[in-house]
């Protein structure tokens, strides 16, 4: 709570989303209460609790797919109920239709609401007598779940809605520092020359780590996204330039690349078997330099913020000429050595090209962070 409080980020959203689900349920109680007399009022609090969400476009369509399910399963008892009555051949009978109703892939993450509905408005049938009494609170069922998510999508967009620009931001910090985490520990390696099976073991796992954050970095970026749609405050001064993502999915983009690259680079490690004699420690060295100088890069993502992005992305060129010049070096001295490059058992090669590549992809990055700067500049 103390964090939520001091800095905004993932724990600021979760209290808010809890407060905000809070008040939406509290209200729902009071008016299918309090106010309209419903006889099972607790349908709207959950309906109001069940779409809220952290952006107004996914609470939203959650709305839509939570009320087409709630509005199938009433509709399946109500047509089931008044043929067949209140037995349990009646209720056999809607479980199994319902639950095949839940295979259909349209209703999504509300499939299984459904069947849930259909045995609510099932007991509802059964504890009520008179078919127009039946049809009336059957009916009440649909009108609280609509209420319940109207009022879930009000408290959304009109307290707080949720604007997460600085989730885009955490997912590049996040996956930079992975990539970080990964290469203080390959440099040193490198530099002196600790290729074992164990240590390259290791850096194969921090690797895989690394890639385990690229798919957490791009569905963070796309709730980014939703979180724009649909919501008021983007038209403040102070958000009407920022209602697109693309500077931060080409970082992601870049950054997996680099990642793979790096993965690839560590394979290519542990198949080095070559005695201490051969000339690869120079090449090495020269590899460990320019590593060095990526690195340096990563932590300049890893602390990522769009206010300081202008002094951020100059930095960036800065640390990106640096580790061109190093990967310059880096193929020199493979010419010096007259390393084997086109053996495809070796990995010299490997090293070469993929250090081509990470230099490649880190350009492109620069060039995203410079264009947005000035963009934001103007």
């Amino acid at each position: 709570m103390r964090r939520a409080v001091r800095v905004p980020g993932h724990e600021r959203h979760t209290v808010l989303l809890v407060g905000k689900s809070v008040v939406a349920a509290a209200l729902a109680w009071f008016v299918a209460h309090d106010v309209l007399h419903a006889r099972s009022p607790a349908f709207a609090p959950f309906s109001a609790v069940l779409i809220m969400n952290v952006t107004l476009y996914e609470s939203l369509r959650q709305a839509a797919l939570y009320v087409g399910a709630v509005a199938i399963g009433v509709a399946v008892q109500a047509g089931i109920g008044f043929v067949a009555g209140p037995r349990l051949l009646a209720f056999v009978l809607l479980a199994a239709i319902t639950l095949v109703i839940e295979r259909w892939p349209v209703l999504r993450s509300q499939r299984a609401q459904v069947s849930t509905a259909a045995f609510f408005a099932f007991a509802t049938y059964v504890t009520t007598s008179g078919s127009e009494q039946r049809a009336a609170q059957l009916g009440w069922i649909v009108v609280l779940v609509l209420l319940g998510c109207a009022l879930g999508v009000a408290i959304n967009l009109f307290v707080a809605p949720p604007l997460r620009y600085r989730s885009a931001e955490y997912a590049i910090q996040s996956l930079a520092a992975a990539v970080d985490g990964l290469l203080r520990e390959l440099v040193p390696a490198l530099r002196e020359g600790r290729l074992d099976g164990q240590e390259t073991q290791r850096l194969a796992e921090l690797a895989l780590r690394a890639e385990g954050l690229i798919a957490q970095a791009r569905s963070a970026v796309e709730t980014a996204q939703q979180s724009v749609w649909l919501n008021p405050r983007r038209f403040l001064p102070r958000h009407r330039a920022r209602t697109s993502f693309d500077r931060y999915r080409s970082v992601i983009n870049a950054l997996e690349r680099v990642t793979y690259q790096l993965s690839s680079l560590v394979r290519a490690l542990r198949q080095w078997e070559e005695p201490e004699s051969l000339p690869y420690r120079n090449l090495l060295n020269r590899y460990a330099d320019f590593l060095d100088d990526v690195d340096g890069m990563m932590r300049v993502l890893a602390e990522i913020d769009e206010d300081a992005l202008a002094a951020q992305s100059s930095r960036l060129v800065d640390l990106a000429d640096r580790a061109g010049a190093e990967r310059r070096r880096v193929a020199e001295q493979a010419d010096a050595d007259h390393l084997p490059l086109s053996d495809p058992d070796r990995p010299y090669g490997i090293l070469v090209v993929e250090a081509s590549r990470i230099m490649e992809e880190l350009r492109n990055t620069c060039d995203a962070l410079l264009a947005a700067a000035r963009a934001d500049n103007n």
